[in-house]
């Protein structure tokens, strides 16, 4: 199957070539053609799986056919976070590029004034609810045109408190609306909130919590004060093209970019107190490349796309089987292979065993790296490459550059 099976208007054919789209995921072959015939649909499948055309692209059909003279923004999409409603929005204006649809995206870090214009001028809207929620304090936007609401990861939003502000939001909605909700897991609050939002939904569900086949997984036992002294290792011995680090808190995100910057390798970091510059100039940095390495809190756990990472690295383990499954979604993506590194300490035992219980990862074997811990390998993927890291030119140990320094 191809995405010309989809029958889309020919400026959408376009929007596809141009993007290097193909063959249709798995979440895109079914749920497509249930929103292009005007159901609810509640889709369940992990980050990478391509939710985001599936939903896209039957929007951007209907908003190309429908005869309604409604003036404003005509489809409100919400995102947990600014990175994944930055995402969203570059797909919606990539796809649409040669037709004269129109989307923007509200976020919080940037002036309100060019957001509410948007309401007038755009027929896409992309928002985080707590932007959203502050415009219609002001009674500043309009959502009388909207026809279609979209809610994407809608677990992470719901783990994040945005549920007051959800309501808000529907509370301004027309009644009569097609109604999508994407989400990685299933909890009782999002079957409530299902219950609420979507009218007779069609569900589609893609192996929700199995891991992604291209991905290996390995599991390395240390100490807490052990695991920068063990990461230095792995990253003198693993080829890593782009590695995404994931740790617990903002502090200790931004003091381990610093300790890598300062052990000679590109590194920058990001996490919920910076403004929205610096988070777009630590991503953008990502990735085009010029840094090799992202120290991360869960902020981006569902919130970037890019298809180089080769690593995903859980230098704290995550506080779910579902977040361990959206972080290393991180990689693997695309057809590409990849490799998750957790970090696990004796307080993450119980953690480890749930992961590999529900995702079904199983130990293959044990070995040992200079610094005495221990390696668990498991069974799926390809095996890891061990060959020396690719550092920066700098000497070990002399201050970073100075973008180095300014993204840090």
């Amino acid at each position: 199957m191809t995405f010309t099976d989809f029958s889309f208007d020919r400026r959408i054919d376009a929007g596809i070539k141009a993007c290097g789209y193909d063959t249709p995921t798995p979440i895109q072959r079914k749920a497509i053609p249930l929103i292009r015939n005007g159901h609810d649909v509640m889709g369940l499948a992990q980050t990478g799986t391509g939710k985001t055309a599936a939903f896209a692209l039957p929007i951007l059909q209907k908003l190309l056919t429908s005869t309604s003279s409604k003036r404003g923004a005509r489809v409100l999409v919400l995102a947990p976070t600014r990175e994944l409603a930055i995402q969203i929005n570059e797909s919606f204006t990539s796809l649409a590029r040669q037709t004269d649809i129109t989307s923007s995206v509200i976020i919080g870090g940037v002036g309100m004034q060019p957001q509410i214009n948007a309401f007038r001028t755009s027929n896409v809207i992309v928002a985080c609810p707590g932007r959203l929620v502050r415009l219609i304090a002001r009674g500043a936007v309009d959502f009388k045109a909207v026809e279609v609401l979209v809610l994407d990861e809608a677990d992470r939003m719901l783990d994040m408190g945005f549920l007051p502000d959800i309501k808000r939001v529907l509370a301004q909605l027309p009644a009569k609306r097609q109604n999508l909700l994407f989400s990685a897991t299933m909890p009782k609050s999002i079957l409530d909130l299902t219950k609420r939002i979507l009218v007779n939904p069609k569900t589609v569900q893609i192996n929700a919590t199995s891991p992604v086949s291209s991905v290996e997984h390995v599991f390395y036992k240390t100490q807490p004060g052990g695991k920068t002294a063990l990461l230095n290792e792995i990253l003198s011995r693993s080829e890593h093209q782009s590695m995404l680090i994931f740790t617990r808190t903002k502090h200790k995100a931004k003091n381990l970019s610093r300790t890598l910057c300062n052990s000679g390798y590109d590194t920058t970091f990001l996490q919920g107190n910076m403004s929205q510059a610096q988070r777009e100039r630590a991503l953008n940095g990502f990735r085009d490349g010029r840094f090799s390495i992202l120290v991360a809190t869960d902020i981006v756990a569902r919130g970037i796309d890019c298809d180089r990472i080769t690593h995903v690295v859980n230098f704290d383990m995550p506080d779910s089987v579902e977040t361990y499954t959206h972080r290393i979604g991180r990689t693997g993506r695309a057809g590409r292979s990849g490799c998750a590194i957790s970090l696990v300490t004796a307080d993450d035992v119980s953690q480890l065993r749930a992961i590999q219980r529900v995702m079904g990862v199983s130990v293959e074997q044990e070995a040992h790296t200079d610094t005495g811990a221990k390696i668990k390998e498991a069974k799926s993927g390809r095996p890891s490459s061990l060959s020396p890291a690719k550092k920066n030119p700098r000497r070990r140990g002399r201050k970073p550059s100075g973008a180095a320094r300014q993204a840090a």
